[in-house]
């Protein structure tokens, strides 16, 4: 019914189970994803052993976030239980590789205009399942979209090579890239389109058909930083002893707070000391203490991303 990526947890999936009975411990198959029931909890959030006909339980242990709507089966075989799924994954690309020539959003409208293509094809990136079923839904309601992948998770060098193989562009929600992906992404010419907002993603697309794609502000990132310790004091709130990775972080730029590749907020900066001094800006290889003015929920190896947003003119 829906699924997940938990950074303790791994992949969890609710299930509503139609025959039979589940137990912890059964090697399941959903979809692309196989694994072992590890822990499963019932509504109520306890611990059960096993879950009968009509039964919603929320399971850990699976390999890879599987899809909304997938069935999932019980088996006994697991080495059989992975060959199938590896069949499948190559299957699922074979044919997506043979079905979609390679197209950009900036010449979308003149390749319609010129009869060259007849749908876009799309890779949708999100955070959770079910806002990637939303996106997908949304944007194949447009006459010539079709996504031909969506998943949970960060966008990856897999989705690029699908991407450049079939000429498709990334739409990403809610998700973040790092550095590696991105130059992977310029290297293959696939264009890489990141949101915040479901609205946002379509509106571009839909003004992209028509020929009128003019955004008036874009971002630049000035640098990344990696959480290291945090710290809660009192009078003051959570403040993040953080390494910055590359480029800068600025004092009068925005946020970014990104855990395993999902974004979780997008904040301003309330306070930025090297030490016990405040700071306009810290750099590359250098330690920071950082506080934020709203989000709090701060942990060891969350990344953020300073950036700021520019006018321009076309």
């Amino acid at each position: 019914m829906e699924a997940r990526l938990d950074k303790g947890r791994g992949p969890v999936a609710t299930l509503l189970v139609q025959n039979g009975t589940l137990h912890v411990g059964d090697v399941i198959i959903a979809g692309m994803s196989v694994g072992h029931v590890r822990v499963m909890l019932n509504d109520k959030g306890q611990p059960v052993e096993e879950a009968g006909p009509s039964t919603p339980v929320e399971i850990t242990g699976l390999a890879e976030v599987p899809a909304a709507g997938d069935i999932f089966n019980a088996v006994e075989d697991e080495r059989l239980a992975r060959e199938l799924v590896e069949q499948r994954k190559y299957n699922q690309k074979e044919e997506q590789f043979k079905q979609y020539q390679k197209v950009t959003l900036d010449n979308l409208f003149s390749q319609i205009a010129e009869g060259e293509m007849k749908e876009l094809p799309i890779i949708v990136k999100a955070d959770v399942q079910g806002s990637a079923e939303a996106v997908k839904q949304s944007l194949e309601k447009l006459s010539n979209d079709e996504v031909i992948h969506s998943a949970v998770g960060a966008v990856n060098k897999s989705d690029v090579m699908l991407a450049q193989a079939s000429g498709a562009i990334i739409i990403g929600f809610n998700v973040r890239t790092d550095q590696t992906v991105r130059d992977s992404a310029e290297q293959d010419d696939v264009e890489i389109r990141l949101y915040r907002i479901i609205y946002d993603a379509i509106d571009d697309v839909k003004q992209a058909m028509k020929g009128m794609l003019a955004p008036k502000t874009r971002e630049v990132e000035l640098g990344r930083a990696e959480v290291r310790a945090v710290y809660k004091i009192s009078n003051v709130g959570t403040i993040a002893g953080a390494y910055v990775l590359e480029g800068k972080v600025a004092r009068n730029a925005l946020l970014r707070v990104v855990r395993d590749g999902i974004v979780l907020a997008e904040d301003k900066i309330a306070s930025l000391k090297r030490f016990k001094d405040d700071a306009k800006e810290v750099s590359q290889g250098y330690e920071c203490g950082i506080g934020l003015e709203k989000f709090n929920d701060i942990k060891e190896g969350d990344i953020f991303e300073s950036f700021i947003i520019e006018e321009y003119r076309d």
